[in-house]
């Protein structure tokens, strides 16, 4: 029973390491090359703050989940709390690839009504991890 609850702990110690696969200047530097530009802060702010047409009408911002501050919390439309999205706040913030390209599916899909760029995450990951 004592080899099991070890196996179990240690387990479990190794399940945040699994999942913090990446960084985010190394999610940067991929969608910069993937791209083929070098990441615009300032254009990441723009579409971070711009409203949309594309996406659902209830979500036409990041900002309407986000707020305008990435460095404060958020609520999403159900009333859940949302981490602040800029790594300095939460500093466990894009460092899950899977999770990154998950909610940048589900996120660019709601605002924008399409796939965000290569570009467009290069873009938005340099100005959040600017903040």
């Amino acid at each position: 029973m004592k080899t099991l609850s070890l196996t179990l702990a240690l387990c479990a110690l190794a399940l945040p390491a699994v999942a913090q696969d990446t960084t985010p200047a190394a999610l940067i530097a991929g969608y910069e090359a993937a791209a083929g530009a070098k990441a615009d802060p300032a254009a990441g702010r723009d579409l971070f703050l711009a409203n949309h047409t594309g996406g659902k009408p209830d979500t036409p911002s990041c900002t309407t989940c986000h707020t305008n501050d990435p460095t404060k919390p958020g609520q999403a439309r159900t009333g859940k709390a949302i981490d602040p999205l800029a790594p300095s706040a939460t500093p466990a913030r894009f460092t899950d690839s899977a999770k990154v390209e998950k909610w940048f599916g589900r996120n660019c899909d709601s605002v924008l009504g399409r796939a965000c760029t290569d570009a467009e995450k290069a873009n938005l990951l340099a100005w959040l991890s600017s903040l």
